[in-house]
């Protein structure tokens, strides 16, 4: 059986009664009450926040508890919503409306709250749908499990649009619930449909109140004040301060259609929809900013949204940003109502915003997000290098290995893994991480110039928030240019150092000092041309093929989780790292020092012709495997752990973002938990609870008494 159940009036006190529990029992001195809760909580599949220790609410309750009958402490209206939650503390507080919302507590609806009650409260506010059953033990005045038509009317006619503007109870919509008679009481579930239903109602009334021709269109200001009254929960700052404007009308002007002003309500109700589509289409990329035509094409599949509505959107966009007939996020955003509207949220470390606008954006602005990518990019790349580096020690070995020569018995691999085998059988498990040290000192700033100059350049070419495909290419190109600066050192000492295990068994040791001593600066550079055509391709490759391998992975919010980002990064590095093998083949011969009777190159295309010549066409295409196993992995950890650095240490410099970053888990206006330490368990969304029954629903009660 759900807890849900539970929370409805008669099944709680269906439960009390059961267990003996009423104003004058002692409930927790017999714990059955709390195994009871217990065994219910058990049932709770989903809820914000846990539910408190009874004994941790009791000492509350008593302290706030004013009123003693009989030995037993009870709550009055003023103790429960004024004193405990802090709600409507002025003095001309408005005694009926602490009343009606203290009634949600009041299981008995006696008028009084007793501990059994309090905590029986305090376990619905932790129910998936505390916002309606809430509503529901508002208007249920009589305990009786079901509504009747005169409840709900008394409980709607204290609210504030119904004091705006008058609603029919004998109309039409009100038969269809209740009956011809009104007799008819109606449960829960009905309930809510019909809570749902009662403002469209409402709006519809209030317009042919206005259309006194029966022409079907009243002015424009009848339209702004239908909407500030009955519709005002819907309405941001921006749309309420917009209604004349969007209607295009002015106080003896343009006249507004039913067909528009159903249109309008339907699309602020719909506005996180037209948010999932937005996302969805732009795939997590926030910056883009779509066309009426894109809108259209990409609503095809959604038959809630009208042409009529997207025409409105615009139109609300247009105004946000005037001489743009396009709509991002901003846009969207300005429309949706932000105490409705689920909010992107995610758990940082740091949360940095370093300029409120791009415009603001300046060079030094500019320079620090280099150097804090760079920085983050370091990281990443030595998490990476680390990661794979056994693997990397495997390829170069058998990328040198030697097929013709003056030494028998040259070929000592036979394939990658008796290489692995040999390694640690000759050299030990340490033996896989020979030249590790100079790989994460060189590879920290190689990755971080890889990763920051192709966000650079991706910046450069990206406008309104799309990159073409050749501008993806070049970025990535450069990008690889950028790194040979520091990979080709790096490469040169980590391959000696790789193959000097293969020397030491003859008796000769060697380290990164004598690699150093014995190539000198220039030395360090041997081998760069095939360094650049290795690291060019394989960045123009890789990064292209990994931001659409992103958005093809992202989740209907255009969410990238960190799965879809490492599969992502690694599908991307198979076609990079193959298809530049033949270019690492000839870099690794041209670095490796050569021994004895072995044959030597002077550049890339004598190299090459030698290998062919020597070895055939296949010896350029050695290595590949070792060298797709380790670059994919490599470039999954490394990418994942620099995007989610991105993600934890945010710092938003009003650039570009990585695609797929900004949307996370969101939340509801229940999470906006009070932070008062009385406040405990379901008591922590007390107060969001009321106000989301007011927002969401549109049932503002007032606030003061009214001056008779």
């Amino acid at each position: 059986m759900s807890f849900d159940h539970l929370l409805t009036s008669s099944k709680r006190r269906e439960l009390l009664q059961n267990l003996g529990i009423g104003h004058g029992s002692d409930v927790f001195s017999t714990g059955l009450f709390r195994k009871a809760e217990c065994n219910a909580e058990t049932a709770i599949s989903q809820r914000s926040i846990p539910r408190a220790n009874p004994d941790h609410l009791r000492p509350i309750f008593d302290r706030f508890a004013t009123k003693e009958i009989k030995g037993k402490k009870l709550m009055t209206p003023e103790d429960f919503i004024r004193g405990y939650l802090g709600l409507y503390t002025e003095e001309n507080y408005n005694k009926e409306t602490v009343r009606l919302l203290a009634s949600a507590a009041d299981t008995t609806k006696d008028g009084d709250i007793s501990f059994e009650e309090f905590c029986a409260f305090e376990a619905l506010l932790c129910s998936p749908d505390a916002l309606y059953l809430t509503a529901f033990e508002l208007f249920d005045r009589n305990a009786s499990d079901t509504i009747s038509c005169d409840e709900f009317e008394a409980v709607i006619r204290h609210t504030q649009p119904l004091h705006d503007q008058d609603f029919d109870f004998s109309s039409e919509f009100i038969k269809r619930y209740f009956g011809a008679d009104k007799q008819r009481n109606v449960n829960y579930h009905s309930f809510c449909q019909l809570l749902h239903d009662f403002y469209e109602e409402q709006g519809i009334q209030a317009f042919k109140r206005y259309d006194k021709n029966g022409n079907g269109t009243i002015s424009s200001l009848d339209f702004q004040q239908i909407m500030t009254t009955v519709k005002g929960h819907l309405l941001t700052d921006f749309v309420r301060h917009n209604l004349i404007a969007v209607s295009g009308g002015g106080a003896s002007g343009h006249k507004v259609t039913f067909p528009y002003y159903a249109a309008f309500n339907s699309l602020l109700a719909k506005m996180e929809l037209i948010k999932r589509v937005y996302v969805s289409t732009t795939r997590g990329n926030l910056d883009i900013e779509m066309t009426k035509e894109e809108f259209l094409h990409a609503i095809q599949s959604y038959t809630q949204v009208t042409p009529y509505e997207v025409e409105i959107l615009f139109h609300l966009s247009e105004l946000n940003h005037p001489g743009r007939k396009t709509l991002c996020l901003k846009d969207i955003q300005a429309i949706d109502p932000e105490r409705l509207k689920r909010v992107s949220q995610m758990d940082r470390l740091i949360n940095i915003k370093a300029v409120h606008h791009k415009d603001d954006r300046g060079v030094g602005t500019a320079f620090l997000e280099s150097a804090y990518r760079f920085l983050l990019g370091s990281v990443a790349g030595a998490c990476g290098a680390t990661a794979v580096y056994p693997i990397d020690l495997v390829k170069t070995r058998m990328q040198n290995q030697r097929t013709s020569g003056s030494f028998v018995g040259e070929v000592m691999y036979k394939n990658s893994l008796d290489c692995f085998k040999k390694v640690v059988k000759f050299e030990g498990l340490l033996g896989l991480y020979r030249g590790l040290l100079p790989q994460i000192v060189g590879v920290a700033p190689e990755k971080a110039i890889k990763l920051t100059m192709n966000d650079y350049m991706r910046d450069k070419f990206t406008k309104d928030g799309k990159i073409p495909l050749y501008g993806e290419i070049i970025a990535g190109g450069t990008g690889g240019m950028c790194q040979v600066v520091f990979t080709n050192p790096l490469e040169i000492v980590k391959i000696r150092l790789q193959t000097a295990g293969e020397v030491q068994q003859a008796g000769k040791k060697i380290g990164v000092f004598t690699v150093l001593k014995e190539l000198g600066f220039l030395g360090l550079y041997k081998g760069s041309r095939a360094c650049f055509l290795r690291d060019i391709p394989f960045s123009a490759i890789y990064f292209p093929a990994y931001a659409h391998a992103k958005l093809a992975s992202a989740d209907e919010d255009g969410m990238n989780s960190p799965g879809t980002l490492f599969a992502s990064a690694f599908i991307a590095g198979v076609p990079a790292a193959g298809l530049v093998t033949p270019a690492d083949v000839i870099k690794t011969r041209l670095q490796v020092a050569a021994r004895a009777g072995q044959t030597t190159y002077n550049g890339v295309i004598d190299c090459a012709r030698k290998l062919i010549k020597e070895e055939g066409p296949m010896s350029l295409w050695k290595g590949t495997a070792a060298r797709v196993c380790r670059s994919s992995p490599q470039f999954a950890v490394t990418l994942l752990t620099y995007e989610v650095l991105q993600r934890l240490f945010y710092v938003d410099f009003a650039g570009s973002r990585p695609t797929g970053s900004e949307l996370a888990t969101t939340k509801t206006i229940q999470d906006e938990s009070s932070t008062n330490p009385d406040h405990v368990g379901g008591y922590k969304l007390a107060a969001a609870t009321f106000s989301g029954i007011e927002h969401k629903f549109g049932l503002f009660l007032p606030k003061f008494e009214t001056s008779k």
